[in-house]
């Protein structure tokens, strides 16, 4: 499947966008496409100078510029003047760089951070833009009206942009999922934390900058929960939070036995194949990128959404699993330490529910995502590349 192209010289890419995880792992997962057709690229990622797409670049080896980006918000706040007047800067930003980079096209992945490299690009670059979640970001309202393009994870969200003013063309490519995820080693995911097969594996994410609300929930419920489980927790870093430091704290109080059981990372990075082979149960947040992972990993799942999100993003983006049958949702007002405990518990006691789970969760997760999502880039490029020079 997919575009093998020949040309003299590498494809000119910018990648628009940033801010959280979920915005950061298509771009990632269309690059190991390229890679892997053995198409030589011409990088550069836009961003912004406080998300993760600027140290998820920089690992990747990836240029990176960052720009003024402006939250843009439906509803009253005091930093919406200050953010507003971020906006034009951020576009004369992001023209520059377009004007100096000259792209065959633009990949706008999603964030406030996105919008002025796609207006920038507009009608002069072609544009192609990708929604993750179930529905339409404000920031997808504002892109779709200038991009080529539109990406959708979704049938139901391809429905909602049909009805909207969007000037792109709807595709459902599905959310896409790095490749290399799907090449993970249940013995060497063990092995990398430290972990024995007699007791089965929790890993415990919200998402690249963390979630306070749960790390402290699981928190409440060690070293208790260690006599049936070992958990990866991931806490988010430091600049986001204080919770691996206390994590790490609290675990150093515990004989060595059960400190083995219990590991903490403020990130995980090159591991996360092996971590997603090694668990065998999520306990999350339900950002589109982390649904999209479950899915095609078949990975059973409690998931406790963002409350406050706009459209309520994450409660739509968990119904999708749990209405499969494989996750169970908790509104994080519900999701005390005893209800998750519980949870937990039974799942972890029941190995035929979570592989039931397991294969729900397969069943709708899409193959073919990040193929889809590169043949669309590529045909969009084409306009320019490889005729262009």
């Amino acid at each position: 499947m997919g575009r093998h192209m020949t040309t003299d010289r590498p494809l000119r890419l910018v990648i628009a966008g940033g801010g959280t995880g979920g915005h950061v792992l298509p771009a990632m997962a269309v690059l190991e496409v390229l890679a892997a057709r053995g198409i030589a690229i011409d990088p550069l990622w836009i961003g912004s100078v406080s998300g993760v797409e600027g140290e998820t670049a920089r690992h990747a080896g990836i240029p990176f510029a960052a720009i003024q980006t402006g939250k843009l918000r439906r509803y009253v706040d005091r930093k919406t003047p200050a953010d507003l007047a971020r906006i034009p800067v951020g576009l004369g930003q992001a023209w520059h760089l377009l004007r100096r980079h000259r792209p065959d096209v633009v990949l706008g992945t999603g964030g406030f951070v996105s919008v002025p490299t796609v207006l920038a690009a507009a009608r002069s670059i072609p544009v192609l833009t990708h929604e993750q979640t179930a529905i339409l970001g404000l920031a997808t309202r504002i892109t779709m009206r200038f991009a080529d393009v539109l990406a959708v994870s979704y049938e139901e969200t391809a429905r909602l942009a049909a009805g909207s003013r969007a000037r792109a063309r709807v595709v459902v490519t599905g959310n896409p999922v790095r490749p290399s995820l799907l090449d993970g080693d249940v013995a060497r995911g063990r092995s990398a934390f430290g972990f024995t097969p007699d007791l089965p594996a929790v890993y415990v994410t919200g998402g690249a900058r963390g979630a306070s609300p749960l790390n402290d929930r699981i928190g409440a419920l060690l070293p208790d929960l260690l006599d049936r489980t070992q958990i990866l927790h991931q806490t988010g870093p430091a600049g986001a939070n204080d919770d691996a430091q206390a994590a790490r704290a609290r675990r150093a109080t515990w004989p060595d036995e059960i400190q083995r059981r219990y590991q903490v990372r403020e990130y995980v990075r090159d591991e996360m194949a092996d971590v997603y082979a090694a668990a065998a149960l999520v306990i999350g947040r339900a950002g589109a990128g982390t649904v999209a992972e479950l899915a095609r990993l078949g990975k059973p799942a409690i998931l406790i959404p963002l409350p406050g999100t706009g459209g309520d993003e994450q409660t739509h983006n968990a119904r999708l699993l749990a209405d499969a049958g494989a996750a169970i949702v908790l509104p994080q007002a519900e999701a005390t330490p005893d209800r998750l405990r519980t949870e937990i518990e039974r799942l972890l006691a029941d190995p035929e529910t979570l592989a039931t789970m397991s294969a729900r969760a397969r069943a709708i997760g899409r193959s073919d995502a990040a193929d889809r999502l590169t043949d669309e880039l590529l045909a969009l490029a084409a306009t320019r590349w490889p005729t262009g020079s």
